[in-house]
């Protein structure tokens, strides 16, 4: 009969790598006290023979928990629960890190924060979710078990029913806490969250712009369905619109499985449809597949049919370069570090940093034009 750690893991394992879920499986169990501050853990052919995994994959988690300081190995003896350090006794500070996942967009940002928390002289804890909201909870508990002194969240504030309320909760936690790549949308000054973030309206708006000064008057906006960028996405573009008199109300939105089972057939109808000459498209991969659409479809990027796409990870390596709006991922994650560390120091004598940096735009092929970058 199956043990209930094995079944859990399988079920997970459609939201993450095997070595995370189990990774994520044993952490929880030493937050709950199923394994107290040095207790031995269970051996690797222990856990293998009892989930079903590989040898491999059992040792990448304890890997991934040896690495977050939350298990020690002793040669010969096995991995035991990290000891905790009472915090007064620490000469470093420690930052707790939590981001959906270490995919993509992540690994500049983390790059930055681990770069100014260096300099800095402080520490990082990292804890990932895979956009669960349990796993988030649990994440931020962990982080606080821990002992960190300030807390860098790159929560959901998207979907929710009272994201103020959330976000409130956020920053009543026990330590100083700056959202990182998520605000609240248009709350205006009854805003308090501390952020650093993407302007990702912005960088909407330099898309329409640029492709309405390439002679477009029809530009299209598809987008995946129920991600946390496109909400701003949306506002910049229709702003973009109207401020420069363009035709509206040409957006198409689908899930990503919709977008990756019909190979963006559908998203090429829509641009038919719309009449449009030219497309921002959220992300790369969304853009990536509609090249190969309209291929199929017997026309040509950019000759008919211009493109940008969102996020700039992989838009160099598409068939037809994408022109690619491309967030500040590493100085943002510096940035936010910066600011925590200051929170820190300062305490209430540090006034509240709401910053916002404007993405830039990456100039190639798919759009038509031949400056290099905006």
């Amino acid at each position: 009969m199956p043990s209930k750690r094995g079944t859990a893991i399988r079920d997970a394992e459609s939201k993450g790598l095997k070595f995370e879920v189990l990774a994520d499986e044993l952490r929880r169990g030493i937050i709950a006290g199923t394994w107290t501050a040095g207790q031995k853990l269970p051996t690797e052919q222990h856990l293998s023979a009892e989930t079903g995994l590989s040898i491999t994959t059992v040792r990448r988690a304890f890997d991934e928990l040896v690495s977050q300081g939350i298990v020690v190995r002793r040669q010969g003896a096995g991995s035991f629960v990290a000891p905790r350090r009472p915090r007064e006794q620490r000469t470093r500070r420690r930052v707790g890190v939590l981001l959906p996942d270490t995919q993509l967009y992540y690994p500049r940002v983390l790059q930055g924060i681990e770069e100014s928390l260096s300099a800095a002289g402080a520490s990082l804890q990292l804890s990932t979710y895979r956009y669960d909201p349990l796993l988030e909870d649990r994440g931020i508990e962990f982080l606080l078990e821990t002992g960190v002194e300030g807390l860098l969240l790159v929560p959901t504030l998207t979907g929710l029913d009272d994201p103020v309320a959330r976000a409130q909760r956020l920053m009543e936690l026990p330590v100083p806490v700056v959202l990182l790549e998520r605000s609240l949308i248009d709350s205006g000054p009854g805003d308090r969250t501390e952020h650093v973030c993407s302007d990702h309206q912005g960088g909407a708006y330099d898309a329409v712009r640029h492709l309405a000064g390439l002679g477009h008057g029809r530009v299209a906006l598809l987008t995946r369905e129920r991600t946390p960028t496109a909400p701003a996405v949306v506002l910049g573009y229709r702003r973009a619109v109207a401020d420069l008199g363009l035709v509206g109300g040409l957006e198409f939105a689908q899930g990503k499985a919709e977008w990756e089972s019909d190979s963006a057939e559908s998203a090429f109808d829509a641009v038919r449809g719309f009449e449009a000459t030219a497309a921002l498209v959220f992300g790369d991969r969304e853009a990536t597949l509609l090249e190969g659409a309209i291929r199929r479809g017997g026309l040509t990027v950019p000759d008919d049919i211009a493109l940008v796409s969102y996020d700039d990870e992989t838009a160099d390596l598409a068939e037809v370069p994408l022109t690619a709006v491309a967030p500040p991922k590493y100085r943002i994650g510096r940035m936010a570090a910066d600011v925590l560390i200051r929170r820190l120091v300062e305490g209430d004598d540090c006034p509240i940093h709401q910053i916002r940096l404007r993405p830039r735009l990456v100039i190639r092929r798919s759009c038509g034009a031949m400056t290099a970058e905006l």
